[in-house]
């Protein structure tokens, strides 16, 4: 059996990618990531027969687990072959304080290397989880968001911040992997799912805050400044705090990419003067981006396109990130900081990064912010002057045909306003949309985790309005999606009422038939349309 992965939207022809993966994943670590999840159902059954519990070192292990197989994260089959041996060991571990062991293969498998764990991927893949399409869906529909809620919930444990009902909840979810089940069960557990995400995205926002302090409206500059530059990448902003104070005092510069963008809008990070500024746009590009920065590329996350040879030698992972031939940087031990010295002493022997624009990019409108502009919103609304919010978060892609999103927030009428989080922003936040009685008309408020922040901001103006359902907001949600972080934010909305979402650039292809009747029955999800269509739709309510 060749690789099979339906994960992302990308995947080819609504058939899966059997070969090779559109975002570079060949078989052996698409088989390899495969049997890493087999691994943790088996954890799952074990702690579900003892205590049901997860100690947190656990819970923590099983978040990176599920992270390291989020598509564009990792592609090193060394780290990932390791994971798998690390699983297997915690697996044993639990396994011998039972006296009723449970009897599933995942339970009692054994490997070790990683061709005996390539040759697992025929009994622990995606296909292997039921006969049954439909019932196979909804486990991709759990499995999916459970692996982006798990990427958030690394996030917030980088940080030390932990909540145990959602370690809880990986062992419900993968022992229910593992098991037939029916298709009520796993719809209910589609929706836990959600309610899992909205509350790991909930302490990751509380995390990053209590750490960083609340985001501020802030421009940022896209240009360049005449010093070497290290760019970084990705999500992890502790990462990002190390590095900082690594690199103050040495005369280079450091400058954000794609999803790191909104941590110019953290107070705490304003201090760096040689934090300089955003280079570059969304996460596809960066092959030709990182090419003409010419200083060291850090990483942190996902997401990572094939590499070229052409800046190969000045560009680093670290944290969970991982691609074969890459240098990787460690923990630091006993709770240090990292070590990125390696990139420091490089990025002096760099030329300055090339220009590619000169500009400004305004952002910072998380809940905090906006929340303290309600009167405003408020008033803005009441007379007339903002007709609709749009919801336009999540993902970009390199596809032609996400121009959809840049085509609608062009032809918004102007009394909307765009409310964004994740990469999604980079397909129209360089427009010149202007501003609605000083209100921008493209409110940022940060990555694809930040989408918590759209729905904090949705309840507060539902309370403020006195609506008892929050679908009766002049709110439309237009949401792009990619990867699993997006369908955890999918859930997210879901579990928290919201209707009526179009989502695209194309549904999912692992819901069949059967089960994206469900969803548009019971939260009317539908696909995007003709740029004319859904505005028109969107500006009536429908």
């Amino acid at each position: 059996m060749g690789m099979y992965c339906d994960q992302c939207q990308e995947s080819v022809q609504k058939t899966g990618c059997i070969a090779r993966g559109v975002c570079g994943k060949n078989e052996v670590t698409a088989k390899l990531q495969d049997v890493l999840v087999y691994a943790l159902e088996g954890i799952a059954l074990c702690a579900e027969a003892s205590i049901g519990k997860l100690r947190p070192e656990h819970g923590k292990f099983i978040s990176e687990a599920l992270f390291v197989t989020v598509t564009n994260t990792n592609f090193d089959d060394e780290a990932i072959t390791s994971k798998i041996s690390e699983a297997l060991a915690l697996r044993e571990e639990l396994k011998n304080t039972l006296s009723d062991v449970p009897e599933h293969d995942c339970v009692v498998w054994t490997g070790d290397n990683k061709d005996a764990y390539v040759s697992k991927a025929e009994t622990a893949g995606i296909e292997a989880l039921s006969e049954n399409e439909d019932i196979r869906s909804l486990k991709s529909l759990v499995l999916y968001g459970l692996k982006g809620l798990a990427a958030y919930t690394d996030h917030a444990e980088v940080l030390g911040y932990v909540d145990d009902s959602i370690y809880e909840f990986y062992v419900k979810a993968l022992a229910s992997l593992a098991e037939e089940g029916d298709a009520d069960q796993l719809t209910a557990l589609v929706m836990e799912t959600g309610e899992a995400a909205v509350k790991a995205m909930a302490l990751l926002d509380k995390a990053n805050t209590e750490t960083y302090g609340n985001p501020e409206i802030t421009t940022v500059k896209t240009g360049v400044r005449n010093n070497p530059g290290i760019l970084i990448s990705g999500h992890d902003l502790h990462d990002m705090e190390a590095l900082l104070a690594q690199t103050e005092g040495s005369g280079v510069d450091v400058y954000t990419h794609c999803e790191m963008l909104p941590a110019h809008y953290y107070p705490a990070f304003k201090k760096y003067s040689h934090f300089v500024g955003n280079y570059g746009s969304s996460w596809w590009s960066q092959d030709k981006e990182f090419d003409s920065f010419n200083g060291p590329v850090l990483m942190t996350t996902n997401c990572i396109v094939p590499v070229r040879e052409s800046y190969r030698s000045r560009m680093f992972t670290t944290g969970n990130a991982g691609y074969e031939g890459l240098r990787h940087i460690p923990a630091g031990e006993n709770g240090d900081a990292k070590d990125f010295s390696e990139i420091i002493e490089l990025a002096k022997t760099c030329q300055p990064p090339v220009g590619i624009e000169d500009g400004e990019i305004v952002g910072g409108f998380a809940h905090n912010q906006v929340i303290a502009l309600a009167d405003k919103v408020v008033e803005a609304v009441k007379s007339g002057a903002i007709k609709r919010f749009v919801v336009m978060a999540g993902c970009d892609g390199r596809q032609n045909t996400r121009k959809y999103y840049t085509d609608v927030a062009g032809a918004l009428p102007e009394g909307t306003v765009i409310l964004t989080a994740g990469c999604a922003k980079y397909r129209y936040n360089k427009l010149q949309l202007g501003d609605i009685g000083g209100i921008p008309r493209v409110l940022d408020a940060g990555q694809c985790n930040d989408s918590y922040s759209l729905a904090v901001i949705a309840l507060k103006l539902k309370e403020v309005f006195g609506l008892d359902d929050i679908n009766d907001l002049p709110i439309s949600y237009d949401i792009a999606w990619y990867e699993q972080k997006a369908v955890a934010v999918l859930l997210a909305l879901l579990s928290l009422g919201v209707k009526g979402i179009r989502l695209g650039p194309t549904l999912p292809e692992f819901l069949t038939p059967a089960v994206a009747s469900v969803l548009v029955e019971k939260f009317d999800i539908k696909p995007i349309g003709t740029v004319e269509q859904d505005i028109e739709a969107m500006m009536s309510g429908a």
